[in-house]
């Protein structure tokens, strides 16, 4: 059995063994063997150019004047080589030359802040002050109405209010809001803007616009330059309404029209006559109701033209 055993073994050791064939001389095989490749050889890569840091900015300055109070304003220019401006994080929209308007509700707080991104990642903040107002406030011994208005009212209002939002969020590259507005009319005051009734205790709306009552049928005009994003019929509140965009988020609304003398689309300008004083829609009698807005926020139209002369 031993010998069997050594005996397979070295059967196996042969088979696995590796044989020049038989007669070739192993000189010859070898000669026969194709030649190694030749080790490739690494050239050297340049390294990556390094990235340009950004370009140095000067030291940031917020630059701005205007009404700082309750339904006022400002227009400035943003810190140099600022890519985004918000105030209390909302968008301010700036002109090429980094100018821009910002404005403040009627209820605004107490203060708010200027916010600029800058291209070279750093991000620099202004604290306005905001005053408060002293609003005509009438006190009135009587509850508040109550039930709102009917399905049947809303029905009509609801398509009225889309054209409306609609108009006031368009952008359509108008520069008025550089300008120093102007008295659309000049003549007697019968509503300001803020005033406000309390119903025992329980505040009712706030009037959003500035009402003058010169008689129907007088002229009003273009307070600055704008484009017509509204020019409409007897709406149900308004009468014959316009809305003009003076750019950068600034917008005019004129109310209770007799007679609408531009069109959806027209460009104005500064001191053109727009329509005719009347009572059309919800008043009481003829006068222009004058409202003036920038996004969201409410604001006072004297504060942008000053008292009349």
């Amino acid at each position: 059995m031993r010998v069997l055993a050594t005996a397979s073994l070295a059967v196996l050791a042969s088979a696995c063994a590796v044989v020049p064939p038989s007669g070739e001389p192993q000189a010859e095989q070898a000669r026969a063997a194709p030649a190694p490749a030749p080790a490739a050889v690494h050239q050297p890569t340049a390294a990556p150019a390094p990235t340009p840091a950004p370009a140095a900015l000067p030291p940031a300055r917020f630059a701005y004047s205007g009404e700082l109070t309750q339904g006022g304003w400002i227009r400035g220019i943003a810190p140099a080589g600022t890519t985004t401006l918000t105030l209390d994080g909302e968008p301010v929209p700036m002109a090429a030359d980094g100018s821009f308007l910002a404005a403040f509700d009627r209820d605004a707080g107490g203060s708010a802040t200027l916010a600029a991104q800058r291209s070279d990642g750093t991000r620099a903040t202004q604290v306005l002050t905001i005053s408060p107002r002293d609003w005509q406030i009438e006190h009135i011994n009587a509850a508040r109405r109550t039930g709102g208005p009917s399905e049947s009212f809303m029905q009509r209002r609801r398509p009225e209010l889309e054209r409306i939002y609609g108009a006031r969020a368009e952008r359509t590259g108008a520069t008025g809001w550089r300008q120093d507005f102007i008295w659309p009319v000049k003549g007697r005051i019968s509503g300001r803007f803020g005033s406000q009734r309390i119903y025992r205790g329980e505040p009712g709306s706030y009037h959003t616009g500035l009402d003058i009552a010169p008689g129907a049928g007088v002229p009003y005009v273009a307070p600055a330059d704008g484009v017509v994003v509204l020019a409409a019929d007897d709406f149900s509140l308004e009468g014959n309404l316009l809305i003009i965009d003076h750019g950068n988020g600034l917008n005019s609304a004129f109310l209770h029209s007799q007679r609408l003398d531009v069109k959806e689309g027209d460009h104005v300008k500064q001191g053109q006559q727009l329509g005719l004083i009347g009572s059309s829609g919800r008043a009481t009698g003829p006068h222009l109701h004058w409202s003036l807005m920038w996004g969201k926020a409410r604001l006072d139209p004297l504060l942008f033209t000053g008292p009349q002369n």
